[in-house]
């Protein structure tokens, strides 16, 4: 009988005492209900903007576009009596890069005969990045030859003699162009030089931009179509200077 009530005693104690505590027991602070969790936070950063499209980016490019001219276009360089008419001569417009890196657009007035050829030219001399100081007609500078060079500007048609000759310059037909013309000088037989600011550039063993030297991509693209370069004469030179003569 003692045992009995022993054994009774024991279990009464159990079942008051209620079942053993578990692992974890209680609510778990990192749920929110059954079967949801909650995903820690994700860092983020600035926004990246996208890298540029290679495909957008407009690439510097030759264009010429030639046009006709009539007397008024050619106030200050054409006349009567000169030895074509402007109907027998073209307006070029085209890009040209310039001493700065950049490119520009510049007009050339020529004869209508030379006109296709002379874009060939002028394309050459851009895919070479050639330098041009300036390229404008000489109406720019009313006809003055002189003041055109003094700008450093290329040009083209001008209704004129030649440089000590009672002759027409083959300027006079649109058939010839003077490039970058202090870097290149008209130098007479006696070594003079009529602009200032040009005569350093009678030493051609200088490589500054712009500069023309025999054989190189200037020469070569204008006797690719048959002009000649005053750089080739003898006694005066006229670096400046290509024509369809060759004078």
């Amino acid at each position: 009988m003692a045992k009995k009530r022993l054994i009774s005693v024991v279990l009464a104690a159990m079942a008051l005492g209620g079942a053993p505590a578990g692992c974890g027991g209680g609510e778990d602070p990192d749920r929110t209900g059954a079967g949801e969790s909650v995903s820690p936070p994700t860092a983020s950063g600035p926004a990246v903007p996208p890298s540029p499209d290679q495909d957008d980016r407009q690439e510097a490019r030759f264009t010429a576009d030639i046009k006709k001219v009539t007397a008024a276009d050619l106030r200050h360089s054409w006349r009567e009596g000169c030895p074509v008419p402007p109907s027998r001569l073209r307006a070029i417009d085209m890009t040209h890069w310039g001493m700065d890196g950049k490119v520009h657009h510049g007009r050339l007035i020529v004869n209508a005969s030379a006109a296709e050829d002379l874009v060939g030219v002028f394309r050459k001399l851009f895919d070479q990045k050639y330098p041009i100081e300036r390229m404008e007609p000489v109406d720019k500078y009313r006809g003055s030859d002189f003041d055109s060079i003094e700008a450093n500007n290329t040009s083209a048609f001008n209704c004129r003699q030649a440089t000590g000759s009672g002759n027409w310059s083959q300027h006079a037909y649109g058939l010839a162009i003077d490039i970058n013309p202090c870097q290149n000088p008209y130098v007479s037989a006696s070594g003079h030089v009529a602009h200032k600011d040009c005569v350093k550039f009678k030493d051609r063993s200088r490589k500054d931009p712009g500069v023309i030297h025999k054989g190189d991509a200037v020469v070569k693209a204008f006797a690719a179509i048959g002009w000649g370069w005053g750089g080739d004469w003898t006694g005066t030179k006229d670096y400046q200077h290509f024509s369809s003569t060759g004078r």
